[in-house]
This record gives C-alpha cells, structure tokens and sequence, in this order.
C-alpha cells in the first residue's frame, strides 16, 4: 500500500466535515463527498482522501494507516497519539475560533469547583482528559463515559460534565453552568512522524497547509479597489489604517490613481464612507480566496 508520492490524508467525518470540504474547495481543492462512500473524490492525483471520524484520525494518523489528516485539539490530547501537529488550523463546526472543553455543574449544585468533585461522578465524552484533570487537581472522582447527549447526565446519572461548548447556550438550556474550563480546541491538521520525515510528503503537507491558512485567512478579508485624484493622496493615506499599504498604479491620461488594499472585514463598513468623504470614486469591494502571507 505505500506509496512515496502519493498522501494519504483523513478528513473528519461528523461536524467538522462540511466545514473542511468547503475550506479545500477556497483553498482550490475540488472535494467531492459522495454519501454512498467514505472515499470523498478530489482533483490533486497526488492526495487520495478518507472519511473517518475526527475521533479516530489521531490513532490512524499515528499508526500510519494515514499520513495526515484534520482533528480537533481535544481528539489529540484524549487519544494521547504522538503526531506531529503541523498547524493550528484555528476553525470549529461552524466558525474560526475556539471551542471550549468544560466543567459544568446543575444551577442549583454544591459543588463550586473541582475540589468540590471528591467523590463525585462525572459523565463525560473525554475521559483521558478529565482524568488527567483530576490527578492534577489531586481530586478523586468517578468518570463515566458518556455516549452522547452528555448535557442531560445531571443531576440524576451524573454530579457534573465535561463537555465541549462554544457560547454556552446548551448548557444554559438543560441548566447548567460552567465552572472551568478545562481547555480551548479547534481543528488542527496532523502527521505520520515517518510520513513528515519523507521528503516528498513533508513538502506536499506544507504546500496544502500554506494553501488552507491562505483560504481561511482570506475569509476575514476583503479587497477594495478604487480612484484617487493626486490631490487626495495625503488625505486618503491618512484614513487607511496603519497596517494597510496600498498598491497604486497611475491611470494614463488623467490625474487619478488607482488604489488596491486589503481590509478586515469587520473595518470596512466604517472606511468606505470615509473614502468616499475624501474623494474616492469607483469604489469596489471584493471576497478574496486566499491571503497567503
């Protein structure tokens, strides 16, 4: 089955996969998920892609059945796998960001932190991590994993949780609060120490990985391109923020100037006004695919 120039790379089956085939396609990968097969098909002769749940790619990752593949921080740390983690990726199921690991507790409980847990249960998707918790808390309690619908373990099968949320709003609903945090996790793309040894392979993780950072962080930009009469050179510079340098190109035959920046998406509504203000016209704004550093 080994194939030196070919990568064997897992994507994760389960929340995190419309997420990841959608970042491969920015990123100039044509993905194709057929629902029929755990071997999605993609356009790179080189890259031969498999499903497999997040959950599992750590441990195939690490054995070699795979030479790369995405998972979460927290599916790293519970596996205990040693992979070489080559990016933090930096996206969750349904945003960029970080999605926290845990402890919550019923609204109406005793228990206020983790010494409180002495005795305890605690139900819970993560029992590596959540043991490993324990013994640094040096608290003795009982982990159960949780299959599933973890949320509605308190108060009658469980005393407390550890349980991955991102605004809290799920746990709020089945009443419960958040009394630590046990850690952040976002998707991470790993390797096969051997794999990442591999000349060849080590190169073509890289060149996808650059292309991924690329597409995820275009995702926060946008490009903005417009006119500039020479006389509100000074004017216009001053409005762009500090960490913008534009690219100007003389229009022949006139007294403008075309300007091209990239932006965050978050200023722009507040600089197109401004721009305009100052005597811009022509003004386009655009999505970018990649902003490759």
């Amino acid at each position: 089955m080994e194939n030196e120039n070919k990568l064997k790379l897992g994507l994760p089956k389960g929340s995190l996969e419309e997420r990841t085939v959608e970042l491969f396609k920015t990123a100039g990968f044509d993905v194709r998920v057929d629902g029929r097969s755990y071997y999605p098909k993609i356009d790179d002769p080189e890259i031969a892609c498999v499903l497999i749940r997040a959950q599992e790619i750590p441990r195939y990752v690490e054995s070699g059945v795979i030479d790369a593949g995405i998972t979460g921080q927290d599916l790293i740390l519970e596996s205990k796998a040693s992979v070489v983690e080559v990016v933090d990726l930096g996206y969750t199921k349904g945003k960029l960001g970080k999605t926290k690991l845990v402890l919550a507790v019923p609204e109406n409980s005793n228990i206020k932190s983790v010494k409180d847990l002495a005795g305890k249960t605690v139900a819970t998707e993560f029992v590596e991590i959540t043991k490993d918790y324990l013994r640094k808390n040096k608290v003795a309690a009982r982990v159960e994993f949780s299959w599933g619908a973890t949320e509605i373990k308190p108060p009658h099968l469980a005393d407390a949780i550890v349980e991955l949320t991102d605004t809290g709003t799920t746990l709020r609903a089945h009443n419960l609060k958040i009394i630590d945090t046990l850690m952040e996790s976002s998707a991470q793309f790993i390797a096969n120490q051997k794999a990442w040894r591999n000349r060849w392979k080590r190169e073509k993780i890289k060149n996808l990985v650059m292309l991924l950072k690329g597409a995820l962080a275009a995702e926060e930009m946008v490009g903005v391109f417009m006119h500039v009469p020479r006389k509100n050179f000074k004017e216009v510079l001053k409005i762009l923020p500090a960490m913008v340098r534009p690219t100007i190109t003389k229009i022949t035959g006139t007294n403008l100037y075309d300007f091209f920046i990239v932006s965050k998406k978050e200023k722009i509504r507040e600089l197109i006004p401004r721009l305009k203000k100052a005597g811009c016209t022509g003004i386009i704004e655009f999505p970018l695919n990649k902003v490759i550093q």
